[in-house]
């Protein structure tokens, strides 16, 4: 069955879709090719430079890179595809503009946490004896069961309360985020200066600087809408008789 081009002011999931299985195939699908090939290209370097960070370091740097800078640009891109042109007109700069009005890149980390929280918890039922180490000790009994849920249970918290902008979840967060960075600091000062610790508290400081610098995208009140999700206007949104 044919594909047929919607109109270039309305939202189309079905670009959406084919820019996320394929980086720019959405926007070519629009009748936007150059931006299509300028998507393209921008996701191919920034592959390119993972594998480059992969082959220079190893392969834990080479997936965290691709979570933290390729994943969310290629999400992004999908995204563009998405919405309509507007009188700003189409680019990845203007989607990332939106996508930071409407708090979607907060939801982006709620989705991380949630990932987090399923490794977290197939690391713990594959590896019955894993012991986490809390503050120079590792708990055993009952007291060791639940030191290892604590990290899936808050992950899922915070990744639930991410993706809808809930202010709670920012309160959990930064509880979340001194906990675990005081146990990375007393660890270190048990066990001496590890790479894991390491990279877990330059982490840490990264992402509470950046949630609390996003701090004004959670919502107070649940029950009103957000005012960044107000939609810009597009060049064929104005009223008919002014045509």
């Amino acid at each position: 069955m044919a594909l047929h081009c919607p109109p270039d002011h309305a939202f189309s999931p079905t670009a959406a879709t084919l820019s996320l299985f394929v980086p720019g195939l959405g926007q070519l699908y629009r009748r936007r090719p150059r931006h299509a090939l300028q998507v393209f290209l921008v996701i191919a370097a920034l592959l390119a430079g993972t594998v480059v960070l992969g082959r220079l370091q190893d392969r834990a740097a080479e997936i965290f890179a691709f979570m933290l800078i390729v994943l969310p640009v290629w999400v992004a891109q999908g995204y563009d595809a998405y919405l309509p042109a507007h009188q700003t007109g189409s680019g990845l700069l203007r989607t990332l503009k939106v996508s930071w009005q409407r708090g979607h890149d907060v939801r982006y980390l709620g989705g991380l946490f949630l990932l987090s929280a399923f490794m977290d918890a197939y690391i713990i039922l594959a590896n019955p004896s894993y012991a986490l180490s809390v503050f120079c000790t590792k708990p055993e009994g009952w007291l060791g069961v639940l030191a290892k849920a604590q990290s899936p249970t808050l992950h899922s918290l915070i990744g639930y309360g991410f993706l809808r902008l809930r202010r709670w979840s920012l309160l959990v967060y930064l509880a979340y985020a001194g906990f675990g960075l005081t146990n990375a600091v007393v660890n270190t000062a048990c066990f001496g200066v590890g790479r894991i610790r390491t990279v877990l508290i330059v982490t840490l400081v990264l992402f509470t600087a950046y949630v609390l610098w996003r701090r004004d995208a959670f919502r107070l009140d649940p029950s009103l809408p957000h005012p960044a999700h107000a939609v810009p206007p597009s060049v064929d949104q104005r009223p008919a008789s002014s045509r």
